[in-house]
């Protein structure tokens, strides 16, 4: 079955552009013009990857984001923003609400495809990990399910923050720069710049809040970041 993106944007030529490179890199693709649309279809169908447009007419990407992360079913969907927006504080609040990726228009058709298989490539749990369970002062990590919780009880990330947390706790106590980071968690995808990192570690210790478990994620001055028990 061909891997399915959900595109939401309401220029027609864009979108029809969009539709026609993906279809032509053999994914499937389903596009609507408006958020509204979206969700409805979402209630009955399940992408692999979404690409989003921030200017939309009534619930903008900000918001739809914001919806998308807080419903269980799709949380763990990735997302790329597709947006005329190229200022740093922009970018960030883009990444801060639960994109994973986020593309200025004009964008490379090429480009934006790479980007897509690059997230997916992320996003494919190993077979070999998929029943291996991550446990650390009650935090539970389990990758077969794709969930983490304390005690029971879920702590909801998006799928980008996820990731960065398998890494760190497959990995702890040693502290990585962010572009060690980069290279292990974002793998190939060779646009992100390194501040992206910042905004993804907030993410994370925000979600750990809730159950005293942020501080396990350290500030390593003039290096990085580690996760320690410590």
């Amino acid at each position: 079955m061909a891997t399915m993106i959900l595109v939401i944007e309401d220029d027609t030529a864009i979108r029809d552009m969009l539709c026609f490179s993906l279809r032509h890199s053999s994914f499937s693709c389903e596009p609507f013009s408006d958020a509204e649309q979206g969700l409805a279809w979402l209630k009955n169908n399940q992408p692999d990857l979404i690409l989003l447009d921030w200017m939309l007419p009534g619930i903008d990407g900000i918001e739809f984001i914001r919806r998308l992360r807080s419903n269980d079913l799709w949380s763990s969907i990735p997302v790329i923003m597709l947006t005329a927006k190229g200022e740093s504080e922009d970018m960030v609040k883009g990444l801060s609400v639960g994109a994973d990726d986020y593309v200025n228009k004009p964008f490379s058709p090429a480009e934006l495809v790479a980007r897509i298989k690059a997230i997916l490539r992320r996003c494919q749990t190993p077979e070999a990990e998929e029943v291996q369970n991550l446990e650390v002062t009650g935090l539970v990590l389990d990758t077969k399910s794709h969930r983490v919780s304390v005690d029971g009880q879920r702590v909801d990330l998006g799928p980008t923050e996820f990731r960065l947390l398998h890494f760190f706790m497959k990995n702890i106590e040693r502290a990585y720069s962010r572009g060690q980071l980069l290279d292990h968690v974002w793998g190939d995808m060779v646009y992100i710049e390194e501040r992206t990192v910042d905004v993804h570690i907030r993410r994370l210790r925000k979600a750990l809040e809730a159950t005293g478990h942020e501080n396990l994620i350290q500030t390593v001055r003039g290096v990085g970041y580690r996760f320690s028990e410590d």
